[in-house]
């Protein structure tokens, strides 16, 4: 026997009192075609009074309307008992802390130790049927907030939202130098490198690509900013800022143009500051502090953040001339 996630429900209000079933499922709750078919030919995918109906009749003011998914899980992802920082969950959503280092969804070469499979095996320590869906990605070495819908019609939803450019996606970078103003927008087209097709460059025959940045410390060859994405491209916040001289900290993929050399010859470079910055972190200084958007079941804005990861912090203030204890 099947088994649902928790319906969606919606009761017919006056003014969509004679609308056809289907107008109102892509109309109000804004289901997709794709959602709607898989919905038509699951047992008790949609409903009204309790009733099986066709999305051919007419509903009725008061008439209650549920659409149910049935449940799903992960097959092809190993479960693996890897800890990870939650930050918000429920029956549609989960919000993670991603760490440093963990790669978010098995790829080629990398088929465990990835956060989907902890969070498979978390979500079967709970009995729980899920598949992971992640809205979003992260790159390996970038922290912080990382969103998971729990269902098709979830993802959907907040996946739409960011193409739309509803999501506030905000992050916290310490890069080299100063950006020559307090604030600013980066309108730089991004492309595949043709020489290398895993980096991308800034380039006239790009996609648009939008980051605004605001200057938040300034040091004394390096930078605290935050940014905020437009737009939704491959690297494009680490991009971004090495097109404008100022490159993450820690970026070996994108690094300082004066030192975009084979590491081995980094060695004649290492009492520079560049290079001793780059090696401090180990990473890219790149944290995913905060995401809004709406929630697809709550229609509230809701707002998911995710403090400073301690290796930036310790970065932070070593710039700024001090230093703390890593415990």
């Amino acid at each position: 026997m099947s088994q649902y996630y928790n319906p969606i429900t919606h009761v017919v209000t006056i003014e969509e009192d004679g609308w056809i079933l289907k107008k109102l499922l892509q109309k109000k709750l804004n289901i997709s075609r794709k959602l709607l078919s898989r919905l038509k030919y699951t047992e008790k995918g949609i409903m009204v009074n309790g009733e099986r109906v066709y999305i051919s009749v007419p509903v009725r003011n008061g008439d209650v309307v549920e659409i149910r998914m049935e449940q799903e899980s992960s097959e092809d992802i190993l479960p693996q008992a890897i800890p990870f920082e939650i930050v918000f969950e429920d029956d549609h959503l989960l919000v993670v802390n991603k760490e440093a280092g963990r790669i978010v969804h098995p790829t080629h070469g990398h088929y465990v130790d990835t956060l989907a499979n902890g969070v498979v095996h978390y979500w079967l320590e709970q009995g729980k049927a899920y598949r992971f869906r992640p809205v979003h990605r992260l790159d390996r070495e970038t922290t912080g907030v990382l969103v998971i819908a729990k269902n098709p019609y979830v993802h959907q939803h907040i996946s739409e939202q960011m193409i739309a450019g509803t999501v506030d996606k905000n992050y916290l970078a310490l890069v080299h130098n100063i950006p020559s103003l307090s604030e600013g927008l980066i309108d730089g087209p991004i492309d595949r490198d043709p020489t290398e097709p895993h980096r991308r460059i800034v380039t006239p025959t790009g996609y648009s690509s939008l980051t605004r940045y605001w200057l938040l410390e300034k040091y004394q060859q390096a930078s605290l900013v935050r940014l905020k994405l437009e737009s939704g491209r491959t690297h494009q916040i680490r991009v971004h800022m090495t097109s404008i001289g100022c490159p993450l900290i820690g970026d070996s993929f994108y690094r300082h143009p004066i030192y975009n050399m084979l590491d081995i010859e980094l060695e004649d470079h290492c009492d520079d500051e560049v290079v001793i910055l780059d090696r401090s972190i180990g990473r890219q200084a790149l944290h995913a502090y905060e995401l809004t958007f709406i929630h697809p079941i709550l229609h509230e804005s809701m707002t998911f953040t995710a403090p400073l990861p301690l290796d930036m912090e310790i970065l932070r203030n070593q710039l700024r001339g001090d230093s703390i204890k890593e415990e």
